[in-house]
């Protein structure tokens, strides 16, 4: 039985009070700013999402703009998060960096701003920021990208408006059970990057066998096992066929026995850094 009630791809989550987050989104990291960014963004607004994630690091913000622009949507029909990068980190750092992002995207603000890497060092000066353009408007939630639990048990201790949501690493290979529980026990939305590791999934003979019985692909059934353990995700493609493919996920459910398949399939192996590790060369770097 899936955890959650899934109806459509309009379906969404309350992250903050009054802010409502679609459970499936539309990633970018890698799509290149300009007219691969614009078709992107264009065919996934024109065919229903209504959440798109970018970053500064992406360098893209211009072209999602652009593409939000002439979308014809109203601003408050798309849910719009970015983050600011390491070396924006700090309080004065990522108020600037938050003026900057909205330029690029030519918003007046954005729906969520994370901090994309942890750096405990200047974790409290940055949320203090980020709460900050909270409090202004700029931003209608915060939330934090990579953390782990310890790193969020950091972060509650000082932190006025906790984390709204906790965007990480997550697929069939790696599916960090103590940080979810964390996330739920703690009211925090996680968010799943990389959900079909990069297309991986279909190598998994055990992704592939459920997915024929269900005439899905090995990506849907994997993107519908993320979204019944409560997960949301934003699954990135620059494929127009992809985006309509990543969204066919509510014409079907995973029983018990296809979801507990694939919680048996976690080998804690990463695609992206590992948050501590990419800390620590951080901080280095910062130096």
């Amino acid at each position: 039985m899936a955890d959650i009630v899934l109806a459509s791809l309009r379906d969404t989550v309350e992250i903050a009070p009054g802010v409502l987050m679609p459970r499936l989104g539309l990633g970018t990291f890698r799509s290149e700013s300009g007219a691969e960014v614009e078709h992107e963004v264009g065919w996934a607004l024109e065919f229903g999402y209504r959440g798109i994630d970018t970053a500064s690091m992406y360098g893209n913000e211009e072209g999602v703009g652009r593409a939000l622009a002439e979308s014809g949507l109203a601003r408050d029909e798309i849910f719009v998060a970015t983050k600011l990068w390491n070396d924006e980190q700090g309080y004065d750092n990522a108020l600037a960096a938050c003026e900057r992002s909205l330029t690029r995207l030519g918003l007046d603000h954005v729906d969520l701003y994370l901090i994309h890497w942890p750096l405990p060092a200047t974790t409290r000066d940055t949320w203090r920021a980020l709460e900050r353009l909270r409090f202004e408007g700029l931003t209608r939630a915060i939330g934090v990208c990579n953390f782990l639990v310890p790193h969020l048990e950091g972060l509650l201790e000082f932190a006025d408006v906790p984390p709204a949501v906790c965007q990480v690493e997550h697929h069939p290979r790696l599916q960090q059970p103590e940080l979810r529980g964390f996330c739920k026990e703690s009211g925090i939305t996680m968010q799943a990057w990389a959900p079909i590791m990069r297309g991986a999934v279909a190598q998994i003979p055990e992704v592939v066998e459920i997915s024929r019985a269900h005439g899905k692909t090995p990506a849907q059934v994997t993107l519908r096992w993320i979204l019944q353990h409560g997960v949301t995700t934003i699954p990135k493609s620059v494929h127009r066929e992809r985006i309509v493919e990543n969204a066919g996920l509510y014409d079907f459910e995973l029983t018990g026995v296809e979801m507990a398949t694939i919680d048996s399939l976690d080998r804690g192996e990463r695609l992206g850094r590992d948050p501590d590790s990419f800390a620590r060369a951080a901080a280095e770097a910062r130096k």
